[in-house]
C-alpha cells in the first residue's frame, strides 16, 4: 500500500496533467486511503473532473470535496438563462425521455425532478446540464420507473461482469431484493467499484444498486 505522502503526491500529478482542471488551486491532503480536496475551481464541471481525478488514482478508497466554486464574472448568469439552457439541453439529448424531467434553478444550483425507464437515461440528463455555464451544483431527484426484475437479475451482472474482467469475480456477492441490487465484498480499486456498480445498472428493471463495495487494503509496512 502506497504511503500518506505517496497517495497525495499521485493525486497532485494527477490533477497537473488533466487539462480540465486548474491544479494549482487545489489542495490535497492524504491518510488512509482518504483523500481530501480543497480550494476553489471555477466551475461545477471543474469540481466535477477534480473529483474524477482522484477517484482514478490507485490507492484511494475515498474522497472527501470541499472543493468551493468561484465563477469568473464572465461566467455568471441568471437563474432563469441557466433553466432555459438546462432545459434545451435535455430537450436536444436523444437519449433522454421527453416532458419527463423538470428543471429548478436557484442561485445557479440545479434541481432536475421526474421518472425515466434507465438508468442510463437518468445519467444523461445529470451530464447534459452539469456543464452549462453558471451552474454552481446539482441535485438529481430522477427517479427509475419500477418493474419487476425476475429472477435472471444475478446471472445478468455476473455475465456483464465476465465479459468485462475476463473473469468470474469470486469476491463479489450480489444479492437482489425486488428491484433492489445490493453488491458486497472488495474490490481493487474506486475505478473498478464503479465498473461493477455500472454493470448491476445495465440490468433492466433495476431501480436501486446498493455499493456496499469496499476498497482492499494492503499492509503499510510494504510501502514503508
Amino acid at each position: 500500500m502506497k504511503s500518506d505522502t505517496q497517495l497525495r503526491r499521485d493525486v497532485e500529478d494527477e490533477l497537473a496533467i488533466e487539462p480540465s482542471v486548474d491544479g494549482t488551486a487545489i489542495g490535497v491532503a492524504a491518510e488512509d486511503g482518504l483523500v481530501t480536496l480543497s480550494g476553489h475551481v471555477a466551475s461545477y464541471s471543474e469540481k466535477l473532473a477534480a473529483e474524477r481525478c482522484a477517484a482514478r488514482v490507485l490507492g484511494v478508497s475515498a474522497i472527501v470535496s470541499e472543493l468551493d466554486i468561484k465563477l469568473p464574472g464572465s461566467s455568471r448568469v441568471t437563474d432563469e438563462d441557466i433553466a432555459r439552457a438546462a432545459m434545451s439541453a435535455l430537450a436536444w439529448n436523444t437519449l433522454i425521455p421527453r416532458d419527463r424531467i423538470k428543471v429548478e434553478v436557484a442561485s445557479g444550483w440545479i434541481t432536475l425532478e421526474g421518472d425515466v425507464d434507465w438508468h442510463y437515461q437518468k445519467a444523461a440528463a445529470h451530464d447534459a446540464v452539469c456543464h452549462l455555464r453558471g451552474v454552481t451544483g446539482l441535485t438529481d431527484k430522477i427517479t427509475l420507473r419500477p418493474t419487476s426484475v425476475g429472477n435472471a437479475v444475478k446471472a445478468h451482472i455476473e455475465a456483464v461482469l465476465s465479459r468485462r474482467f475476463g473473469k468470474r469475480l469470486e469476491h463479489i456477492s450480489i444479492e437482489t431484493r425486488g428491484d433492489h441490487v445490493i453488491l458486497r465484498g472488495t474490490v481493487a480499486s474506486l475505478s473498478e467499484r464503479a465498473e461493477v456498480e455500472r454493470a448491476a445498472w445495465t440490468t433492466p428493471g433495476v431501480c436501486h444498486v446498493n455499493n456496499n463495495l469496499a476498497i482492499e487494503r494492503k499492509s503499510k509496512s510494504l510501502a514503508r
